[in-house]
């Protein structure tokens, strides 16, 4: 078991790393309270319970922490360097990946980069692993590069690869029913995922995407 979270924070998870008789990484989340921990019965109203809208660099992604969804804030600050070497910070995310991906979109998008000096931040004190977070991380740096915000009944999932495309990724039908269930509108998934998919919906409408290009098209361009 581990106790985590921010300092900062008011809330605390409690992580299972392996169970001999259920999933691996379970998570609790839980509130620091005067009378002690109280437990978080909704944790993704609480992590987006802050989030700006129609800023950009901000992004929702539907998370899965074992069996439970999560809906959390994915930011990002794209911002011209004025020292010789351009900084890439991640918190609650792995900086490699960060690296990882600001290349992809440097080589697929021909976007400049590398003079800019990189922030990502999943808010709210959390940190995310799962490739899924990819396209939550792509979709937020491009927002903050072209200062153009994400439409903010928009949530974005899949692992990105080193060619540009946007791979599949588990357990949607759970992160389907958590965006669905917190009202918003559009969820962007991998192009393999939609076309496996059984879902149908009058209120998410799912969308299907195949390349970091095809991302970038259907968010910033007219």
């Amino acid at each position: 078991l581990y106790f985590e979270g921010d300092r900062g924070q008011v809330f605390r998870i409690l992580r299972t790393v392996k169970n001999r008789f259920g999933s691996t990484n379970e998570i609790g989340v839980f509130e620091m309270k005067e009378s002690g921990l109280a437990q978080v019965e909704n944790p993704s109203a609480l992590f987006l319970a802050e989030r700006p809208v129609n800023v950009p660099g901000s992004v929702v992604l539907p998370s899965v922490e074992g069996t439970r969804p999560i809906l959390v804030e994915v930011q990002a600050l794209v911002s011209p360097t004025s020292l010789g070497t351009a900084r890439r910070t991640a918190i609650g995310a792995d900086p490699q990946r960060l690296a990882l991906l600001t290349a992809v979109l440097e080589k697929k998008l021909g976007v400049t980069l590398f003079n800019h000096d990189i922030f990502l931040n999943i808010a709210g004190g959390i940190r995310i692993d799962e490739p899924a977070l990819d396209l939550g991380v792509v979709v937020a740096l491009l927002s903050s590069l072209y200062e153009k915000p994400v439409p903010p009944y928009t949530v974005v999932c899949g692992e990105v690869g080193l060619a540009g495309e946007i791979r599949a990724i588990g357990h949607m039908e759970l992160r389907l029913r958590e965006a669905e269930r917190l009202g918003f509108k559009t969820l962007l998934m991998p192009a393999a995922n939609r076309a496996r998919l059984d879902w149908t919906s009058t209120t998410l409408q799912v969308v299907g995407v195949q390349t970091v290009q095809d991302v970038a098209a259907r968010i910033f361009l007219p």
